[in-house]
């Protein structure tokens, strides 16, 4: 799918800050403020002087007209990998592969709904349904972290909604269900997927106890092009349990 209708603009990383925002110095020359859409650590990602893309907006209601994209950092192998990082991508990310039959397990479903109601005052963020079969619950995470050469690790940071998602996951399957939750990784350098223990004990131990009660887990990589990013490869997820 593509990014934005209009061409990105590319230009090198000054600092992100406030969590939200980040200034860059575009190729052009002129330096811009523009909105970062990831709040998370966005850990080996910010290095200064990282080439960066950002879409323009023109709603002119909008304070900054500038939107982080994507990012060219060095990977754990040494080389330069293009990392996609907003947070707004993943569902439509995961919805157009599984309508385009790229995630063979979410297939044979005949409707396909988008942040519907359920659990604790949450939403799920992709309802498939079938007369035929039990609803599927699906929950997409968005992952940009690599700190191993071929390796994509979730999360970056401490997630209490994460561990949130996984029980209410659980009781859908306890209440007859499927559930699956989708690690979208925004990036083409890895081969493999996993947990990071290290950062977030607590939702490896949510994870593994969801994993039990039935909860699927499936992680999916993209390709990342200059305008462009698509979810069409799976990976393996190892190292968990």
């Amino acid at each position: 799918m593509k990014i934005s209708d209009s061409p990105l603009l590319r230009g090198t990383l000054i600092k992100r800050y406030k969590r939200f925002l980040t200034d860059v110095k575009l190729d052009s020359g002129e330096q811009v403020t523009a909105t970062c859409p990831n709040t998370g650590s966005m850990m080996g990602l910010l290095e200064p002087d990282n080439p960066v893309w950002l879409s323009v907006s023109d709603n002119p209601k909008r304070k900054y007209k500038h939107t982080w994209e994507m990012v060219e950092a060095v990977n754990a192998g040494g080389e330069r990998a293009r990392v996609g990082l907003n947070t707004g991508l993943p569902n439509k990310l995961v919805e157009e592969a599984i309508v385009s039959g790229r995630i063979p397990q979410l297939a044979g479903y005949d409707t396909l709904k988008r942040e519907q109601k359920y659990g604790n005052n949450s939403r799920i963020d992709i309802l498939l349904s079938d007369a035929s079969k039990p609803s599927c619950y699906v929950e997409v995470k968005n992952v940009t972290l690599s700190r191993s050469a071929g390796l994509a690790e979730f999360p970056d940071a401490v997630t209490s909604r994460g561990a949130k998602h996984l029980v209410e996951l659980a009781d859908m399957v306890r209440e007859g269900h499927r559930a699956i939750m989708v690690y979208l990784i925004q990036r083409s350098d890895v081969k493999k997927f996993s947990l990071a223990h290290d950062i977030d004990p607590t939702y490896v131990e949510v994870w593994t106890k969801a994993t039990d009660a039935g909860v699927e887990s499936i992680a999916m990589a993209c390709t990342m092009g200059d305008d462009t990013i698509s979810c069409d490869r799976a990976i393996d997820i190892e190292g968990v349990c």
